[in-house]
């Protein structure tokens, strides 16, 4: 396959090119590699990408509509995408609303317009989040539940994308399968998710917060499990459904929420090192659990996440002690 990947300096955009060109496709990466955090990483996650074999990187801003349809007509030939490219985080999203509608809405607009400039586009892959669920309160949460309720912009923008996916497919045909994504974590991860801030903390012998008072849960999905979720999900486009829109969503997910004191410990137990914890109120716009409902996923892609958090987080830590050179 030829596959046209975005993201691909982004955390699980990394680990999904690294096996694709692995497994002998042809990848052409576009990132923008912004200054979300540290371009550093982006760029020794690129480096790491080309110890796997050869690939296409064009540093190019996805919500740049005329490039996209410039870059998607030379490799009209691509067959399929992967959409990962975004501007993530919650707590961001309070200061910098608008670079998420930049990146997630005219993003998402972009890529969706491009894609037409294939020859033939078999199958559209994007990333959504386990946000979306916003203030839902059943657990776990199901793709089959309505979710009216997003609690912060970035899962408004996201979940924006999901009806734009939907827009494309009933109007242009596009088959695409968005993947609601539940805390993914694992080694060469993004500096501000919760155990890569733990982890620089702790190493530093600083304080940690700990939102919610430690009552808080995750879905903690580990970065394998969720790539080779995604390798089987490309050669499946969905069906069509009974309007004809060949779109559906999935989430992917460990099925088994971590209480956040417990998975500290693990992060403790890695790094053998004690945290100072304080514990703080959550923040604006975060959720208090999640729990991912992945029927669906298991039945149509045969996912089944085999990584325990435990283990995942040891994953982790060598890597992190590794690459900042901390014992």
């Amino acid at each position: 396959m030829k596959i046209i990947l975005t993201g691909i300096a982004g955390f699980i955009g990394s680990h999904l090119a690294r096996r694709l060109l692995r497994d002998g496709h042809t990848v052409i990466g576009i990132d923008d590699l912004n200054e979300y955090y540290a371009v550093s990483l982006k760029r020794d996650r690129l480096a790491d990408i080309a110890r796997a074999g050869a690939f296409e990187f064009v540093e190019a801003d996805i919500a740049d509509l005329e490039r996209m349809k410039a870059l998607f007509a030379k490799h009209s030939d691509a067959t399929h995408i992967v959409h990962l490219a975004a501007q993530a985080g919650v707590r961001y999203s309070l200061d910098r609303p608008e670079l998420y509608v930049h990146a997630n809405v005219m993003g998402q607009v972009a890529i969706f317009e491009a894609a037409r400039k294939l020859n033939r586009c078999l199958h559209l892959v994007y990333a959504s989040t386990s946000s979306v669920y916003g203030a839902n309160r059943e657990l776990p949460f199901s793709v089959d539940q309505r979710v009216e309720t997003p609690v912060s912009l970035y899962s408004a923008t996201k979940l924006a994308g999901e009806h734009i996916a939907y827009t494309y497919g009933h109007l242009h045909g596009l088959p695409a399968t968005g993947f609601r994504f539940f805390t993914v974590y694992g080694p060469w991860g993004r500096p501000d998710m919760s155990y890569y801030k733990f982890a620089t903390a702790i190493t530093a012998d600083e304080p940690i917060l700990v939102h919610g008072f430690g009552k808080m849960s995750r879905d903690f999905t580990y970065v394998e499990d969720v790539v080779s979720c995604l390798v089987s999900a490309l050669e499946l486009p969905p069906a069509p459904d009974t309007t004809g829109v060949r779109h559906k969503i999935y989430n992917i997910g460990n099925n088994h929420p971590t209480p956040l004191l417990d998975f500290i410990g693990f992060v403790e137990r890695a790094l053998g090192r004690k945290a100072k914890r304080t514990l703080v109120p959550v923040q604006p716009g975060e959720m208090i659990s999640t729990y991912a409902d992945i029927s669906d996923t298991q039945r149509d892609f045969g996912f089944a996440p085999s990584t325990p958090v435990e283990l995942g987080i040891e994953e982790f830590a060598r890597w992190f002690k590794s690459y900042h050179q901390v014992n």
